[in-house]
C-alpha cells in the first residue's frame, strides 16, 4: 500500500502486517496486559501499557513497556524491508502500535532524565511521520 509515488528515490514507507486478532482484543477491552501476553509482537499493547503506567504515575515502568513496544516494532520493521530510516506511515494503522510506542518512550526516558533518549526518540519519531508527531504531541 502506498500513499504516494517517492519522486526524490528516498527510502520506501514500511508498512508493518496487522494482527487482526490481537486489535480486536485490544478494541473490545481485553486488557493490554492479557493481549501482550498472548501477541508479544503486538506493539500496540504495549504502548497501551506504557501510557497506562505514565498516566499512574510510574515513569520506569513506562519506560520498560515502552522499550519492549518500541524494540519488537523494529524487529517487525526490518522483517518488512525497512533499512533502518524513511517514511512509517501513521495512516497504516498497524503502524500506530510501534509509532505509539517510540512516542512513549521518548516521553518516560525525559521522565527520568535521560534527557539525549527522550530527543533521540522525538527525532525518531518526526522523521518516521510528522503526522504522527503531531497527533502525539
Amino acid at each position: 500500500m502506498m500513499t504516494g509515488e517517492n519522486l526524490l528515490g528516498g527510502p520506501p514507507e514500511t508498512f508493518l502486517p496487522d494482527d487482526p486478532e490481537a486489535r480486536e482484543a485490544l478494541a473490545s477491552g481485553v486488557d493490554p496486559a492479557t493481549v501482550a501476553a498472548a501477541h508479544p509482537a503486538f506493539s500496540l499493547a504495549w504502548a497501551e501499557l506504557a501510557d497506562r503506567a505514565f498516566a499512574a504515575g510510574d515513569a520506569v515502568t513506562s519506560y520498560a513497556f515502552a522499550r519492549t513496544g518500541y524494540h519488537r516494532g523494529l524487529d517487525q520493521l526490518r522483517r518488512s524491508g525497512w533499512k533502518g530510516q524513511g517514511p512509517i506511515p501513521w495512516e497504516h494503522e498497524p503502524n500506530q502500535g510501534f509509532l505509539r510506542s517510540l512516542n512513549a518512550l521518548g516521553r518516560a526516558a525525559e521522565a527520568i532524565g535521560e534527557t539525549d533518549e527522550a530527543t533521540r526518540c522525538a527525532q525518531f519519531l518526526r522523521d518516521s511521520s510528522q503526522t504522527a508527531a503531531e497527533k502525539l504531541r
